[in-house]
């Protein structure tokens, strides 16, 4: 998963940025992965935000700045919007978090490739076929194994349980 916090609508470098991602969020899509928006905007103004840049990902109002202050990532240059500082957080299994990209800069902000590439590496962590081809894989699926494999194996929500 991918959690963006967004400084909000009024944000030109929030827009390009999400705008960048729509491709990105369809492969993550086939890719079961998923891709969510937490922004101080409230409701009406983070509709208009998600519509504007034509994204159908999941956009979190958080208006009360909630994640802002539990994080301390107030963006105290900014005194006419109290926005959060932008991060992009990459999270791993069990949501747990594997790299976090500060973009108070646009430069900061992690491109399209180097999530692809984040989320490549949180995949196979995690995904004991990721490489179907190895003799042990294959071994493993002539025995039975079928729990290595998708989409016999454990749902992430099993998963997930049996780490609790």
């Amino acid at each position: 998963m991918i959690v963006m916090l967004s400084r909000g609508a009024f944000c030109l470098k929030d827009r390009r940025q999400h705008e960048g991602l729509l491709h990105l969020y369809r492969e993550m899509e086939v890719g079961y992965c998923r891709l969510v928006t937490i922004s101080i905007d409230n409701i009406t103004e983070l509709n208009e935000f998600r519509a504007g840049v034509g994204a159908h990902l999941p956009f979190l109002s958080d208006p009360r700045r909630v994640v802002q202050k539990d994080l301390d990532i107030a963006e105290y240059t900014d005194r006419t919007h109290n926005p959060m500082i932008p991060h992009t957080i990459v999270l791993e299994l069990g949501l747990m978090i594997y790299k976090i990209y500060m973009g108070y800069w646009f430069f900061g902000r992690p491109t399209v490739e180097e999530l692809r590439q984040d989320l490549r590496a949180v995949i196979k962590k995690c995904r004991p076929d990721w490489d179907m081809t190895t003799s042990e894989m294959k071994a493993a699926w002539q025995k039975g194994r079928k729990e290595l494999f998708y989409p016999y194996g454990k749902t992430f929500t099993e998963t997930i349980r049996e780490q609790d």
